[in-house]
């Protein structure tokens, strides 16, 4: 019999074994949740920025496969370490219950996260698509989970009987086990009210989103809303009850360190919900709501009920999940866009969260319940504030429209031989009026009927149409429709951007290089030709009609003007980029190609995201002008439109355009006699074949590349051949270092294919200006452009490869267009 005070040799040295190996587990989970959260953080933060590489530089998607690679990725770098660490720490540390499951939350959200990251896979520019299958891959987890789980403890009654079973885990530790007994016996207390609470807390973080962003569609934020409510309930098979009652030493240990490691494994978790961009998002507002949750735990003790949790992450959630379109939250529309307004949302959304977090803490006793006056007075609070804050924001639901293109289209066979211009352009507008007419009346009854918003459009025969996608199936299977395209809406943001300012000196009484490079200047001084009598339409972000060097230039009248976007009457721009292509095609002050021109405008892309009907509200205006408040169909006057044409944008895939979406239109400036000139695109750097957006694809425009003031191709020129096989570029303009005019009576240097594009505008524009017989001859004047061109300089060697795309003229096209010697030639035709 042992004697009292003298313990057995044994037991300390056992104590301290144990001891020693706890403090190493720990250490050693501490060092694994930093590596959870940095290495999801950086994997989707380094995938995100390739994919927007991959969309701005190479005009292509992130390719579907790649969101399964870097789901699994997900499970390696975070799931297997923290299973294999839970396996020592059970094996070693047995008194350290909360250590093995902290790491068994984690592996689980990684998990969970890395299968969910699979749903991505789905094209970003079906958003409803990509959320009905989050929805579903998310409750289909959360059933497999639940029914694993009821299988586990029924195969456990059944070998060990009811009594040993229940509340405990075959695996479980001695110390989890002591403690499932103890909540065992604490009478239960209702987890209504913590539901409730989670919810309202939901809400709380869900206030920013309201402020800052903008419902899409009706049936896009159902599915978002079902989304949300799919991966809040399968949160609560992560941060479950065995995972709080691992936390029950104590109420701030559950607090403290039970929020804290919540709040890890929600890294991991948020990483694979939200269409590409969006899981940023969340990886930041979800995390700090680990304390809440472990607050509402708390507050009802000792039931440990996760019900409230799923509400709270289901809640918040919904905020990124429905306020932001995920292909706008993009770098092509900028940095004080979408990314801007959404990031600004995340970040407030985090202070928020902890507030939440911190005021639970504090508010919830355990035990105490929830009364439910109080509840329901701050219930109502929150859905009041609520309330104002969506009211406030930008209310209503902006989805996308569906562009429905019929499959007639007008026949212009003749209209080209028509000698007089006036006639030749009304002859072309009214044929295009009344085909559309005709085979437009049969769809236009049916959507009166069903009360659906839509805009018909006469250039290509099609009209652009509200409804989801029970609306779009419909409109595709009817005989007299040709294909439906998704068209890109713009969701409204809470400020426009701050106006551009240029930072260049003002242009010198010397004209600067690339005047000088195509001989612009020589025809003004030795030919006396400036490109009188020509106008020159620009569609484009817009133009800075009072800047010094283009308010004199601009034609007048009501008809020279139209902003579909803002609805501005007289000529404005925020953005500056049609301020500096108009400069470059009419400007004075020696910066522009045909000084003597006069310019028209249209803003066909006050946001650099566009659709198909944007650009064809601007396209139609150019065809047949109409005035302020016109009707495009009725008060259309052709006889007023602009001899060139400059057009220095594309339409991609990522705006929701295919490769025939525009052909129409510029069969019909070609039919009606107006030159269309095109940006060949700069995604040179994705190599030959990278000329594949119209409208720089068709025949029957001019297509444009850039080149430096070495004459050498630049590098972020787009080469062909087309899809189609076309040989673009036709001609390469300067487009490195071109300084223009920029809005609030300032000057910028700006590089791309859209400073090329508006040299060759004005080019032909001196041409038309000094031969009239040309006016409208588009093959002539092409043969002389082409004709004219000088060599340039530069790699044959393009993107790798060994060859020249196949043909030099797939790199330069004719070479560089000569303004000199274009209009020569033009003179010489007599």
């Amino acid at each position: 019999m042992q004697q009292h005070g003298s313990p057995e040799p044994a037991e300390p040295i056992e104590k301290a074994g144990i001891a020693w190996e706890n403090v190493v587990f720990i250490v050693l989970t501490v060092l694994l949740g930093a590596w959870v959260v940095g290495s999801v953080v950086g994997l989707q933060v380094v995938m995100w920025f390739i994919e927007q590489q991959l969309i701005i530089g190479y005009n292509q998607p992130l390719p579907g496969g790649a969101f399964p690679v870097v789901g699994f990725a997900v499970i390696v770098l975070v799931a297997l370490p923290s299973a294999f660490i839970g396996m020592l720490a059970r094996r070693f540390a047995p008194d350290a219950a909360a250590l093995p499951v902290a790491t068994r939350a984690w592996t689980l959200a990684a998990v969970l996260g890395g299968v969910l990251t699979w749903a991505r896979s789905v094209p970003t520019l079906n958003n409803e698509r990509y959320l009905l299958t989050l929805a579903i891959v998310a409750a289909g987890l959360a059933l497999f989970q639940r029914g694993l789980r009821w299988l586990r403890a029924w195969l456990r009654a059944r070998r060990e009987g009811p009594a040993e079973a229940v509340g405990t885990s075959a695996d479980a530790s001695p110390a989890e086990a002591e403690r499932s007994a103890s909540l065992e016996e604490a009478p239960p207390v209702a987890v209504g009210p913590s539901r409730l609470a989670g919810a309202l807390a939901g809400v709380i973080v869900l206030l920013p989103w309201l402020v800052l962003g903008a419902l899409g569609g009706l049936t896009e934020t159902l599915l978002a809303a079902a989304a949300a409510g799919a991966v809040g309930w399968l949160a609560t098979g992560v941060l479950d009850q065995r995972f709080f009652g691992a936390f029950a030493a104590g109420r701030a240990m559950a607090l403290g360190l039970g929020g804290l490691v919540a709040g890890v494994a929600l890294v991991p978790y948020a990483s694979g919900i939200g269409a590409s961009g969006i899981q940023l998002g969340l990886m930041l507002i979800l995390p700090p709501l680990g304390f809440a949750a472990a607050a509402l735990v708390v507050r009802a003790w000792p039931a440990l009920s996760a019900g409230g949790t799923g509400w709270l992450i289901g809640v918040a959630a919904f905020g990124p999940l429905a306020f932001v379109d995920p292909e706008e939250a993009s770098l092509l529309l900028g940095m004080r866009d979408v990314l801007f307004w959404a990031g600004l949302a995340a970040l407030a959304g985090v202070v928020v969260a902890a507030a939440v977090g911190t005021a639970y803490s504090l508010m919830f006793v355990p035990g105490r319940a929830w009364r439910r006056p109080t509840a329901a007075i701050t219930a109502g609070v929150v859905a009041v504030v609520a309330a104002g804050a969506y009211a406030v924001g930008q209310p209503g639901l902006h989805g996308e429209r569906l562009f429905v293109i019929l499959k007639e289209q007008a026949d212009l066979t003749g209209i080209a031989q028509v000698a007089d211009r006036a006639a030749r352009l009304d002859s072309t507008y009214r044929r295009l009026v009344a085909t559309a007419e005709r085979t437009q009346a049969p769809l236009r009854r049916k959507l009166d009927s069903w009360h659906l918003d839509y805009t018909p459009y006469y250039l290509v025969n099609a009209i652009s149409v509200a409804g989801g996608p029970l609306v779009r199936e419909w409109r595709a299977g009817r005989d007299d429709v040709d294909r439906v395209l998704l068209e890109q809406d713009l969701r409204p943001l809470p400020a426009a951007a701050p106006a551009a300012r240029g930072s260049a000196a003002a242009p010198g009484a010397t004209p600067p290089w690339n005047i000088r490079m195509i001989g612009a200047d020589k025809v003004w001084q030795e030919l006396g030709i400036t490109g009188a009598g020509i106008t020159v339409g620009n569609s484009d972000s817009g133009v800075d009609g009072a800047h010094p060097a283009l308010a004199a230039g601009f034609r007048g009248g009501d008809d020279s003007w139209y902003d579909p976007w803002n609805h501005t009457t007289t000529p404005t721009d925020n953005n500056g980029h049609g301020t500096h292509t108009t400069g470059t095609a009419v400007g004075r002050d020696n910066i522009g190609v045909a000084p003597g021109a006069t310019w028209m405008g249209c803003v066909n892309l006050d946001r650099n995201l566009g659709s198909p009907a944007e650009y064809l509200n601007c396209l139609q205006f150019m065809l047949a002008p109409f005035p302020a408040g016109g009707d495009a169909w009725r008060d259309g006057r052709p006889e007023r439109a602009p001899q060139v044409l400059t057009n220095s944008w594309g339409c991609p895939w990522v705006e929701g355009c295919d490769a025939k979406v525009l052909a129409p239109a510029t069969a019909a400036f070609r039919a009606a006699g107006v030159f269309f000139v095109s940006a060949a695109g700069n995604n040179g750097a994705a190599g030959c074949g990278s000329i594949k957006d119209p409208p720089a694809i068709y025949a029957d425009v001019l297509t444009v590349g850039a080149v430096d003031g070495r004459r050498s191709l630049a590098g972020f020129s787009s080469l062909g051949p087309t899809p189609a096989d076309l040989p673009k570029p036709d001609v390469l303009a300067p487009g490195v270092d071109v300084l223009s005019a920029y809005p609030g009576d300032t000057w910028e240097l700006a590089n791309g294919t859209s400073m090329a594009t508006p040299h060759v505008a004005g080019v032909v524009a001196l041409m038309w200006s000094a031969q009239p017989k040309l006016v409208g001859d588009i093959d002539t004047t092409t043969k002389i452009l082409r004709g004219t061109a000088t060599r340039a300089e530069g790699p044959t060697k393009v993107g790798g490869r060994s060859d020249n795309c196949g043909a030099d003229v797939y790199l330069f096209g004719s070479g560089i267009v000569d303004a000199y010697a274009a209009v020569k030639a033009a003179q010489a035709l007599g």
